[in-house]
């Protein structure tokens, strides 16, 4: 059981769709090149952001607003995605096909029971035209939006473009950006709500005020849900820090939650943080009684990818001189000026039912504590394709300032 677990979590697992079929090659090579973005995309990040801010990337998700991109690009422009994506082996149609094949399939919510809300949009200049090919083709694929929008007007940009997500997120998203730099280009917009739905819920009674240290001089009040249940754990002794599987829906995916002994600033957990390190823990892993308190919060962030995008090998789209993104408008006069990737994160109680034949039995004795009160790191991943759903760190959740420690 604890070996058919591990097998699972792997990101190289064997690909298999919702209803049992495997899913094709061309998405099997894009689910696992979206790992691989994945912590590109993170390390990226956090060198620019410091250890302060909260992150939060939908790797997945990014992966197919590229494919976007090299829908509306020609040339360079085009091969660069490609590049990025590591899938300059791969034919453009079997690009688009593999793309929309997998963000099928870690977003269907007929089959998974976990909340996951995804609303794209392309906004271009007001004194641009988009071809009736690319708008049919972008939306058939990648459930792309199109919309012209008077960048020239700042105020009423980001108004109009934050009212939209918060649309689309039933008010969980209510902001987007509060500034629109480079206002003369194309934009890519993700505005997501995540919720998971945990294999198995956490009471609602257990649910209490405690604290959480952001900084030694910083500490926040939250809500704390707590429950003992079988979990996937692993303590690193060496690099001191515990790394816990917590299943989501029906198992189709589970969040990995990397957390060191103590409270301190993220900064040495993410040098050793890379796909292959997280391939050991999870191999490391072993189902024992464990002891889960964690915030029952929501987390809100939303980041500008152009310049990472840029640093990762696409230069192309994002320099106007050089751009080629005439499939968008049939002509070239047009390049990608931002990429807003902005997600709504909310963990509460909810989930399955609970088995209550293992309590007050041998299985639940000297449980482990994991005791998530101060910055960690986690990854959502689809156990089925391996692709990283979501990357992040919540290093402050949302909440009142209870105090300074001295």
């Amino acid at each position: 059981m604890w070996m058919t677990s591990v097998l699972a979590l792997c990101l190289l697992a064997p690909l298999a769709s919702a209803d049992g079929r495997k899913l094709s090659s061309h998405a099997t090579l894009l689910a696992d090149n979206s790992a691989d973005l994945a912590f590109s995309l993170y390390h990226n990040m956090a060198l620019d952001k410091g250890t302060g801010d909260n992150i939060l990337v939908s790797p997945v998700v990014v992966a197919s607003s590229l494919g976007v991109l090299a829908l509306g690009g020609k040339a360079a422009t085009a091969s660069q995605v490609k590049t990025v994506l590591r899938a300059d082996a791969l034919k453009d149609e079997h690009l688009h096909a593999g793309l929309s094949e997998l963000m099928s399939e870690v977003s269907d919510a007929k089959t998974r029971n976990t909340t996951w809300k995804i609303s794209n949009r392309l906004y271009g200049p007001s004194s641009v035209s988009f071809a009736d090919a690319f708008v049919k083709d972008s939306k058939k694929r990648y459930n792309y939006d199109h919309s012209k929008i008077n960048l020239k007007d700042k105020k009423s940009a980001v108004n109009s473009i934050n009212e939209w997500a918060a649309a689309s997120t039933n008010g969980k998203l209510p902001e987007v950006t509060k500034d629109v730099p480079n206002a003369d280009g194309a934009m890519l917009i993700n505005a997501m709500f995540f919720k998971p739905h945990w294999d198995e819920m956490f009471h609602e009674s257990m649910v209490d005020s405690r604290s959480f240290m952001v900084t030694r001089s910083f500490t926040v009040g939250i809500p704390m849900m707590h429950r003992t249940g079988l979990y996937d754990f692993h303590e690193d002794t060496e690099n001191r820090l515990f790394a816990l599987n917590m299943p989501l829906g029906k198992n189709q995916a589970s969040m990995i939650l990397i957390m060191p002994y103590y409270l301190e600033p993220l900064e040495r957990l993410e040098k050793l943080l890379t796909r292959e390190q997280v391939d050991t823990w999870v191999g490391k892993m072993e189902k024992r009684a464990v002891a889960v308190s964690m915030p029952k919060v929501s987390m809100e962030v939303s980041h500008n990818l152009q310049k990472h995008l840029a640093t990762l090998g696409l230069t192309e789209a994002v320099d106007k001189a050089k751009a080629d993104l005439s499939n968008i408008t049939g002509k070239k006069n047009l390049y990608l000026s931002n990429v807003f990737h902005a997600s709504a994160l909310e963990l509460d109680t909810l989930g399955n039912p609970f088995d209550t034949s293992i309590f007050g039995s041998e299985k639940l004795r000297n449980p482990r504590l994991f005791y998530v009160d101060h910055p960690f790191i986690f990854l959502v991943k689809d156990n089925k394709s391996g692709a990283i759903m979501y990357i992040g760190r919540m290093v402050k959740p949302n909440g009142d300032k209870m105090r300074d420690e001295l």
